[in-house]
Protein backbone atom coordinates (compact mmCIF):
# COMPACT_ATOMS: atom_id res chain seq x y z
CA UNK A 1 0.00 0.00 0.00
CA UNK A 2 1.48 3.73 -1.10
CA UNK A 3 1.22 6.58 1.05
CA UNK A 4 -1.56 8.36 -1.06
CA UNK A 5 -3.65 5.00 0.45
CA UNK A 6 -2.80 5.12 3.65
CA UNK A 7 -3.25 8.61 4.07
CA UNK A 8 -6.95 8.18 3.08
CA UNK A 9 -7.77 5.35 5.18
CA UNK A 10 -10.97 6.37 7.31
CA UNK A 11 -9.90 5.50 11.37
CA UNK A 12 -12.97 5.17 12.91
CA UNK A 13 -11.81 3.88 16.16
CA UNK A 14 -10.16 7.87 16.11
CA UNK A 15 -13.77 8.92 15.31
CA UNK A 16 -15.47 7.05 17.89
CA UNK A 17 -16.35 9.09 21.34
CA UNK A 18 -15.28 8.01 24.85
CA UNK A 19 -19.29 8.13 24.95
CA UNK A 20 -19.97 4.96 22.92
CA UNK A 21 -16.73 3.31 23.51
CA UNK A 22 -17.74 3.33 27.27
CA UNK A 23 -21.12 1.74 26.47
CA UNK A 24 -21.01 -2.45 26.71
CA UNK A 25 -23.15 -4.62 24.22
CA UNK A 26 -25.52 -6.43 26.10
CA UNK A 27 -24.77 -9.87 27.40
CA UNK A 28 -28.26 -11.39 26.82
CA UNK A 29 -27.92 -10.59 22.74
CA UNK A 30 -24.56 -12.16 23.51
CA UNK A 31 -26.66 -15.25 24.79
CA UNK A 32 -29.26 -14.89 22.33
CA UNK A 33 -26.70 -14.97 19.38
CA UNK A 34 -25.01 -18.19 21.04
CA UNK A 35 -28.49 -19.73 21.59
CA UNK A 36 -28.73 -19.55 17.18
CA UNK A 37 -25.30 -21.31 16.60
CA UNK A 38 -26.41 -23.82 18.92
CA UNK A 39 -28.49 -27.37 17.27
CA UNK A 40 -31.60 -27.57 19.22
CA UNK A 41 -30.51 -25.45 22.14
CA UNK A 42 -32.64 -25.17 25.88
CA UNK A 43 -32.62 -21.41 25.46
CA UNK A 44 -33.35 -20.00 29.33
CA UNK A 45 -31.80 -16.87 28.26
CA UNK A 46 -33.86 -14.34 26.68
CA UNK A 47 -36.94 -12.22 28.44
CA UNK A 48 -39.44 -12.39 26.10
CA UNK A 49 -42.96 -14.40 25.99
CA UNK A 50 -43.99 -17.02 24.67
CA UNK A 51 -47.16 -16.63 23.69
CA UNK A 52 -48.76 -15.53 20.78
CA UNK A 53 -50.65 -12.16 20.70
CA UNK A 54 -54.14 -12.26 21.36
CA UNK A 55 -55.87 -12.73 17.73
CA UNK A 56 -58.19 -9.27 18.33
CA UNK A 57 -54.79 -7.59 18.92
CA UNK A 58 -53.37 -8.96 15.64
CA UNK A 59 -56.53 -8.30 13.57
CA UNK A 60 -56.70 -4.40 15.12
CA UNK A 61 -53.15 -4.26 13.82
CA UNK A 62 -53.99 -5.60 10.28
CA UNK A 63 -57.00 -3.16 10.03
CA UNK A 64 -55.03 -0.17 10.73
CA UNK A 65 -52.56 -0.78 8.51
CA UNK A 66 -54.86 -1.65 5.49
CA UNK A 67 -57.20 1.80 6.63
CA UNK A 68 -54.00 3.24 5.72
CA UNK A 69 -53.09 4.74 9.50
CA UNK A 70 -49.53 4.08 8.40
CA UNK A 71 -48.07 7.81 8.36
CA UNK A 72 -46.82 9.66 11.92
CA UNK A 73 -48.95 10.00 14.49
CA UNK A 74 -48.88 13.12 17.31
CA UNK A 75 -45.07 13.12 18.87
CA UNK A 76 -47.09 12.01 22.17
CA UNK A 77 -49.11 9.04 20.55
CA UNK A 78 -52.86 8.85 18.93
CA UNK A 79 -55.22 10.76 20.94
CA UNK A 80 -57.33 7.26 21.05
CA UNK A 81 -54.66 5.46 22.61
CA UNK A 82 -54.34 8.20 24.83
CA UNK A 83 -57.43 7.96 26.19
CA UNK A 84 -57.33 4.09 26.53
CA UNK A 85 -54.07 4.90 28.47
CA UNK A 86 -55.46 7.00 30.79
CA UNK A 87 -58.88 4.81 31.26
CA UNK A 88 -56.50 2.22 32.37
CA UNK A 89 -54.05 4.24 34.60
CA UNK A 90 -57.40 5.73 36.71
CA UNK A 91 -58.35 1.99 37.18
CA UNK A 92 -55.27 1.07 38.12
CA UNK A 93 -53.40 3.97 40.17
CA UNK A 94 -55.99 6.40 40.22
CA UNK A 95 -54.34 9.35 38.06
CA UNK A 96 -56.80 10.93 35.55
CA UNK A 97 -55.85 12.81 32.74
CA UNK A 98 -55.00 16.40 33.59
CA UNK A 99 -54.43 18.09 36.89
CA UNK A 100 -50.44 18.37 36.68
CA UNK A 101 -49.80 14.81 34.35
CA UNK A 102 -49.32 14.50 31.35
CA UNK A 103 -48.12 10.63 29.10
CA UNK A 104 -46.26 10.11 26.33
CA UNK A 105 -46.62 6.76 24.29
CA UNK A 106 -43.15 6.03 23.11
CA UNK A 107 -40.73 3.52 21.45
CA UNK A 108 -40.83 0.75 23.77
CA UNK A 109 -40.19 1.41 27.79
CA UNK A 110 -36.84 1.66 26.72
CA UNK A 111 -37.81 4.53 24.93
CA UNK A 112 -39.02 6.52 27.51
CA UNK A 113 -36.70 5.69 30.24
CA UNK A 114 -33.63 7.20 27.57
CA UNK A 115 -35.86 10.38 27.00
CA UNK A 116 -36.15 10.77 31.06
CA UNK A 117 -32.70 10.58 31.33
CA UNK A 118 -31.65 12.46 28.48
CA UNK A 119 -34.30 15.34 29.80
CA UNK A 120 -32.67 15.46 33.35
CA UNK A 121 -29.03 13.87 33.63
CA UNK A 122 -25.87 15.56 32.77
CA UNK A 123 -22.11 15.33 33.00
CA UNK A 124 -21.74 14.27 36.96
CA UNK A 125 -25.45 13.64 37.65
CA UNK A 126 -26.18 10.73 39.94
CA UNK A 127 -28.80 7.65 38.89
CA UNK A 128 -29.46 5.36 41.93
CA UNK A 129 -30.05 1.74 40.66
CA UNK A 130 -30.52 -1.75 42.33
CA UNK A 131 -27.99 -3.88 42.58
CA UNK A 132 -28.67 -6.66 40.68
CA UNK A 133 -29.94 -4.45 37.61
CA UNK A 134 -31.83 -4.25 34.09
CA UNK A 135 -28.98 -4.14 31.84
CA UNK A 136 -29.41 -1.11 30.06
CA UNK A 137 -30.11 1.30 33.56
CA UNK A 138 -25.85 1.76 33.93
CA UNK A 139 -25.84 2.09 29.92
CA UNK A 140 -28.60 4.93 30.18
CA UNK A 141 -26.76 6.99 32.96
CA UNK A 142 -23.30 6.89 31.07
CA UNK A 143 -25.11 8.18 27.41
CA UNK A 144 -26.64 11.56 29.52
CA UNK A 145 -22.44 11.68 30.64
CA UNK A 146 -24.09 10.76 34.59
CA UNK A 147 -22.87 8.46 36.78
CA UNK A 148 -25.20 5.42 37.74
CA UNK A 149 -24.78 4.77 41.62
CA UNK A 150 -25.72 0.84 42.33
CA UNK A 151 -27.32 0.34 45.25
CA UNK A 152 -26.71 -3.52 46.66
CA UNK A 153 -30.18 -5.28 47.44
CA UNK A 154 -28.21 -8.90 48.52
CA UNK A 155 -29.26 -11.35 49.35
CA UNK A 156 -33.27 -10.43 49.37
CA UNK A 157 -32.94 -8.54 46.32
CA UNK A 158 -35.11 -5.57 47.94
CA UNK A 159 -34.53 -2.18 46.89
CA UNK A 160 -35.50 -0.10 50.55
CA UNK A 161 -35.40 3.10 51.20
CA UNK A 162 -33.61 2.11 54.30
CA UNK A 163 -30.63 1.00 51.31
CA UNK A 164 -30.91 4.20 49.05
CA UNK A 165 -30.73 6.76 51.67
CA UNK A 166 -27.04 6.31 52.37
CA UNK A 167 -26.54 6.41 48.78
CA UNK A 168 -27.82 10.35 48.09
CA UNK A 169 -25.66 12.81 47.48
CA UNK A 170 -26.29 16.21 46.42
CA UNK A 171 -25.78 15.65 42.20
CA UNK A 172 -28.08 12.63 42.69
CA UNK A 173 -31.02 13.33 40.58
CA UNK A 174 -33.04 10.26 39.79
CA UNK A 175 -34.16 6.99 41.55
CA UNK A 176 -34.96 3.86 39.46
CA UNK A 177 -36.66 0.78 40.88
CA UNK A 178 -38.19 -1.72 38.39
CA UNK A 179 -41.10 -3.78 40.23
CA UNK A 180 -41.36 -6.57 39.56
CA UNK A 181 -37.86 -6.78 38.63
CA UNK A 182 -35.68 -8.09 36.04
CA UNK A 183 -33.95 -10.23 36.95
CA UNK A 184 -34.74 -11.22 40.36
CA UNK A 185 -38.76 -11.41 40.19
CA UNK A 186 -39.30 -9.42 43.17
CA UNK A 187 -42.08 -7.07 44.07
CA UNK A 188 -41.72 -4.41 46.44
CA UNK A 189 -44.45 -4.37 49.24
CA UNK A 190 -46.69 -0.82 49.69
CA UNK A 191 -45.19 0.10 52.28
CA UNK A 192 -41.56 -0.85 50.71
CA UNK A 193 -42.92 1.43 47.90
CA UNK A 194 -44.67 4.24 50.26
CA UNK A 195 -41.03 4.87 51.71
CA UNK A 196 -39.29 5.73 48.75
CA UNK A 197 -41.60 7.58 47.59
CA UNK A 198 -41.16 9.79 51.02
CA UNK A 199 -38.03 9.48 50.61
CA UNK A 200 -37.14 10.82 47.04
CA UNK A 201 -39.58 13.54 47.88
CA UNK A 202 -38.19 14.61 50.83
CA UNK A 203 -34.93 15.24 48.72
CA UNK A 204 -36.28 16.63 45.98
CA UNK A 205 -35.16 13.46 43.17
CA UNK A 206 -37.15 12.01 40.60
CA UNK A 207 -38.75 8.59 41.25
CA UNK A 208 -38.56 6.81 38.24
CA UNK A 209 -40.79 3.51 38.58
CA UNK A 210 -40.13 1.18 35.85
CA UNK A 211 -43.08 -1.57 35.87
CA UNK A 212 -42.96 -3.10 32.38
CA UNK A 213 -43.76 -6.29 34.27
CA UNK A 214 -46.81 -4.93 35.96
CA UNK A 215 -49.66 -7.70 34.45
CA UNK A 216 -46.93 -10.21 35.96
CA UNK A 217 -47.17 -9.75 39.27
CA UNK A 218 -48.05 -12.81 41.32
CA UNK A 219 -51.03 -13.69 43.44
CA UNK A 220 -48.99 -13.77 46.87
CA UNK A 221 -47.59 -10.20 45.85
CA UNK A 222 -50.93 -8.12 44.60
CA UNK A 223 -52.28 -4.93 46.35
CA UNK A 224 -55.79 -5.24 46.20
CA UNK A 225 -55.69 -7.27 43.57
CA UNK A 226 -52.91 -5.07 41.30
CA UNK A 227 -48.84 -4.59 41.28
CA UNK A 228 -48.04 -2.43 44.16
CA UNK A 229 -47.30 0.84 42.81
CA UNK A 230 -45.78 3.74 43.59
CA UNK A 231 -48.20 6.15 41.64
CA UNK A 232 -51.12 5.12 43.61
CA UNK A 233 -49.14 7.75 46.74
CA UNK A 234 -47.70 10.60 44.41
CA UNK A 235 -48.08 12.20 40.95
CA UNK A 236 -44.52 13.71 41.93
CA UNK A 237 -42.88 10.29 39.95
CA UNK A 238 -42.67 9.00 36.23
CA UNK A 239 -44.40 5.94 35.83
CA UNK A 240 -43.86 3.86 32.69
CA UNK A 241 -45.46 1.21 31.84
CA UNK A 242 -45.70 -0.96 28.50
CA UNK A 243 -47.14 -3.14 25.81
CA UNK A 244 -44.38 -5.66 24.82
CA UNK A 245 -43.98 -8.04 27.81
CA UNK A 246 -47.64 -7.78 28.74
CA UNK A 247 -48.71 -8.88 25.51
CA UNK A 248 -46.13 -10.91 23.51
CA UNK A 249 -45.64 -8.24 21.20
CA UNK A 250 -42.19 -6.72 21.92
CA UNK A 251 -41.26 -6.31 17.89
CA UNK A 252 -43.68 -3.73 18.30
CA UNK A 253 -41.90 -1.41 20.63
CA UNK A 254 -44.71 0.24 22.38
CA UNK A 255 -44.36 1.35 25.65
CA UNK A 256 -45.53 4.71 27.89
CA UNK A 257 -44.55 7.46 30.45
CA UNK A 258 -47.04 9.28 32.71
CA UNK A 259 -45.80 12.03 35.27
CA UNK A 260 -45.91 15.71 35.68
CA UNK A 261 -46.50 17.76 32.56
CA UNK A 262 -43.32 19.62 32.52
CA UNK A 263 -41.01 16.56 32.57
CA UNK A 264 -43.86 14.92 29.95
CA UNK A 265 -43.26 18.24 27.74
CA UNK A 266 -39.51 18.15 27.84
CA UNK A 267 -39.49 14.07 26.84
CA UNK A 268 -41.78 14.81 24.44
CA UNK A 269 -39.23 17.77 22.76
CA UNK A 270 -36.53 15.23 22.33
CA UNK A 271 -38.72 12.45 21.33
CA UNK A 272 -39.65 14.70 17.86
CA UNK A 273 -36.33 14.19 17.24
CA UNK A 274 -35.52 11.06 18.61
CA UNK A 275 -37.94 8.38 16.97
CA UNK A 276 -40.93 11.20 15.65
CA UNK A 277 -43.48 9.15 17.10
CA UNK A 278 -43.96 5.39 18.40
CA UNK A 279 -45.21 3.13 14.91
CA UNK A 280 -48.73 4.27 14.15
CA UNK A 281 -50.47 1.39 13.15
CA UNK A 282 -49.17 -0.80 16.28
CA UNK A 283 -50.53 2.42 18.48
CA UNK A 284 -53.74 1.92 16.92
CA UNK A 285 -53.96 -2.01 17.43
CA UNK A 286 -52.56 -1.56 21.20
CA UNK A 287 -56.05 0.22 21.99
CA UNK A 288 -57.28 -3.54 22.03
CA UNK A 289 -54.63 -4.58 24.38
CA UNK A 290 -56.31 -3.63 27.63
CA UNK A 291 -59.64 -6.03 26.50
CA UNK A 292 -57.19 -8.87 26.95
CA UNK A 293 -57.59 -11.48 29.96
CA UNK A 294 -53.70 -11.95 30.89
CA UNK A 295 -55.07 -14.26 34.16
CA UNK A 296 -54.32 -17.99 32.20
CA UNK A 297 -50.85 -17.04 31.07
CA UNK A 298 -50.36 -15.36 34.30
CA UNK A 299 -51.01 -18.83 36.26
CA UNK A 300 -48.97 -20.72 33.35
CA UNK A 301 -46.15 -18.62 34.45
CA UNK A 302 -46.66 -19.31 38.09
CA UNK A 303 -46.27 -23.43 37.73
CA UNK A 304 -43.21 -22.75 35.45
CA UNK A 305 -41.61 -20.33 38.10
CA UNK A 306 -42.87 -23.19 40.87
CA UNK A 307 -40.42 -25.91 38.30
CA UNK A 308 -38.09 -23.68 38.84
CA UNK A 309 -38.13 -23.60 42.95
CA UNK A 310 -38.99 -27.55 42.78
CA UNK A 311 -35.65 -28.46 40.87
CA UNK A 312 -33.21 -25.99 42.52
CA UNK A 313 -34.36 -25.18 45.64
CA UNK A 314 -32.67 -27.88 47.39
CA UNK A 315 -29.38 -27.41 45.80
CA UNK A 316 -29.07 -23.76 46.39
CA UNK A 317 -30.33 -20.29 47.20
CA UNK A 318 -33.86 -19.88 44.97
CA UNK A 319 -35.71 -16.31 45.74
CA UNK A 320 -39.29 -17.67 44.45
CA UNK A 321 -40.03 -15.35 42.22
CA UNK A 322 -42.99 -12.68 42.73
CA UNK A 323 -43.29 -11.24 39.53
CA UNK A 324 -41.52 -11.13 35.51
CA UNK A 325 -40.51 -14.33 34.58
CA UNK A 326 -36.81 -14.86 35.97
CA UNK A 327 -35.33 -16.64 38.19
CA UNK A 328 -32.02 -15.39 39.90
CA UNK A 329 -30.19 -18.43 40.98
CA UNK A 330 -27.19 -18.37 43.47
CA UNK A 331 -24.07 -20.57 42.19
CA UNK A 332 -23.39 -23.27 45.19
CA UNK A 333 -20.34 -21.77 46.60
CA UNK A 334 -19.06 -25.61 46.91
CA UNK A 335 -18.86 -25.61 43.17
CA UNK A 336 -16.21 -22.57 42.95
CA UNK A 337 -17.77 -21.68 40.20
CA UNK A 338 -18.27 -17.95 39.15
CA UNK A 339 -21.81 -17.62 37.21
CA UNK A 340 -19.77 -17.29 33.72
CA UNK A 341 -18.16 -19.90 34.32
CA UNK A 342 -21.52 -22.19 35.17
CA UNK A 343 -22.76 -20.34 32.05
CA UNK A 344 -19.92 -21.46 30.14
CA UNK A 345 -20.28 -24.81 31.16
CA UNK A 346 -24.24 -25.05 30.38
CA UNK A 347 -23.39 -24.39 27.13
CA UNK A 348 -21.64 -27.51 26.76
CA UNK A 349 -25.08 -29.60 27.53
CA UNK A 350 -27.12 -27.22 25.37
CA UNK A 351 -28.60 -24.87 28.01
CA UNK A 352 -28.17 -21.32 27.73
CA UNK A 353 -29.12 -19.22 30.95
CA UNK A 354 -27.32 -15.42 31.85
CA UNK A 355 -24.33 -14.65 33.89
CA UNK A 356 -25.25 -12.81 37.20
CA UNK A 357 -22.38 -10.53 36.40
CA UNK A 358 -24.45 -8.99 32.95
CA UNK A 359 -26.83 -7.57 35.74
CA UNK A 360 -24.52 -7.16 38.70
CA UNK A 361 -20.87 -5.60 39.89
CA UNK A 362 -20.94 -9.51 41.38
CA UNK A 363 -21.10 -12.65 39.20
CA UNK A 364 -22.02 -15.11 41.84
CA UNK A 365 -25.31 -15.93 40.29
CA UNK A 366 -26.84 -16.76 36.73
CA UNK A 367 -30.44 -16.25 35.38
CA UNK A 368 -33.04 -18.01 34.42
CA UNK A 369 -36.14 -16.67 31.84
CA UNK A 370 -39.04 -19.03 32.08
CA UNK A 371 -40.40 -18.06 29.94
CA UNK A 372 -39.58 -20.68 27.93
CA UNK A 373 -41.95 -23.93 26.80
CA UNK A 374 -42.53 -26.59 29.48
CA UNK A 375 -40.90 -29.19 27.93
CA UNK A 376 -37.70 -27.01 27.05
CA UNK A 377 -37.59 -26.01 30.47
CA UNK A 378 -37.83 -29.28 32.34
CA UNK A 379 -35.37 -30.21 30.17
CA UNK A 380 -33.18 -27.35 30.71
CA UNK A 381 -33.62 -27.56 34.69
CA UNK A 382 -32.61 -31.35 34.79
CA UNK A 383 -29.49 -30.32 33.34
CA UNK A 384 -28.90 -27.80 35.86
CA UNK A 385 -29.84 -29.36 38.31
CA UNK A 386 -27.44 -32.18 37.46
CA UNK A 387 -24.83 -29.45 37.57
CA UNK A 388 -25.01 -28.23 40.98
CA UNK A 389 -25.47 -31.37 42.64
Amino acid sequence: MDSSQTAGKLDLERLFTPRVKSIDASGIRRAFELGASIPDPINLSIGQPDFPVDERVKRAAIRAIEGDRNGYSLTQGLPDLRRAIWSHLQKEVGWTEGNGKDLIVTSGTTGALVLAVLALIEAGDEVIMPDPYFVAYPQFAKLAGGRAVLCDTYPDFRMTAERIAPLITDRTKMVIIDSPSNPCGVVLSSSELKAIVDLCESRGILLVSDEIYDEFTFPEALDGGRCPSPARMSTSLLLVRGFGKSYGCTGWRLGYGAGPTPLIQQMAKLQQYFFVCAPTPLQAAAIECFTVDLSPIIANYVRRRDMVVDALGALTNVTPSQGAFYSFIEIPKRLGLTGTQFAERAVSERVIVVPGGVFSSRDTHIRISFAAPERKLAEGLEVLRRMMS
